[in-house]
């Protein structure tokens, strides 16, 4: 894929912190080792000194090359849900995506790199650590920068969701279902958002800023394929227990990317009340 356009300017980039809070924490630890050797309590400083988040976040546009990848793969689902909002006579909430390394802390806690890139519906941002990139091409065998692109598409599909009220009803289910039952509405809500990153491909030919090229559909394609529930249960485990699926097999989050692409028909992805599941 090729974009052409500027940014979304919604980057927060936390890169090089840690736990969201800047690498600059060894300053405190100074202070109170300089307390105990001196027998004085100095421990009141720390709290005082300005906190690395203030200091060193960073919002806007990146300028290195993965951040202008995201950064730009987000404008471009930025366009096609104000579009897509729009015609259902409502606005678009556009979201923030956070750069991090490592970990990170949201609105819904304390997240390692190693959970791969989330949506937290309590602050509206999408989270990635681009080294998952690296795993993604690797580990999973799928690389292409639409490969990557699908990642991002599908956590907005997450954030689509929540802003229609899909994903409120889902907390409210939780404590209601058993684990298995629950299961089986988390793999609805995640092939859903497939559906919607399937959608977004298709309606960004139609930006003036974005040029789909040759072998990008099956890049995402490959990319569902390698992260559906029974092939990585298979390659983690050597057996697959369908009723601990939480995404969808990859028949299925390949099917529900493709229809979204195919149809550019918001209407179809109601996967929660398909009988295609």
């Amino acid at each position: 894929m090729q974009w052409f356009g500027k940014g979304s300017g919604n980057i927060e980039d936390r890169r090089g912190m840690s736990g969201g809070k800047a690498l600059g924490g060894g300053v405190g630890i100074i202070v109170v080792i300089l307390g105990l050797l001196f027998g004085t309590d100095l421990t009141g400083l720390v709290s005082q000194m300005p906190t690395g988040n203030q200091q060193q976040v960073q919002t806007g546009s990146p300028t290195d090359v993965g951040g202008k990848f995201v950064d730009g793969v987000l404008e471009s689902t930025n366009q096609v849900w104000e579009q897509q909002f729009k015609a259902m006579n409502s606005t678009y909430e556009k979201p923030v995506l956070v750069l991090f390394t490592d970990n990170v802390q949201s609105a819904c806690g304390n997240a390692s790199a190693a959970v791969g890139p989330f949506y937290c519906p309590g602050d509206h941002k999408v989270y990635i650590d681009l080294s998952f990139y690296n795993e993604l091409k690797d580990r999973f065998g799928a690389a292409g920068d639409f490969a990557q692109a699908y990642v991002i598409a599908h956590e907005v599909g997450h954030h689509v969701q929540n802003l229609l009220g899909i994903s409120e009803k889902m907390d409210r289910y939780r404590s209601q279902l058993s684990e298995k039952e629950y299961n089986k509405l988390s793999v609805k809500l995640e092939l859903q958002a497939d559906f919607f990153a399937g959608l977004w491909a298709r309606e960004a030919q139609n930006l003036k800023d974005f040029k789909l090229e040759e072998g990008d559909i099956e890049e995402a394609l490959n990319a569902a394929n390698a992260i559906g529930d029974d092939k990585l249960q298979k390659q983690a485990q050597g057996e697959v227990v369908p009723d601990a699926f939480t995404h969808g097999t990859s028949a299925q989050r390949m099917y529900w990317f493709k229809k979204g692409f195919d149809t550019g028909d918001f209407k179809q992805g109601d996967t929660f009340n398909s009988s295609e599941l």
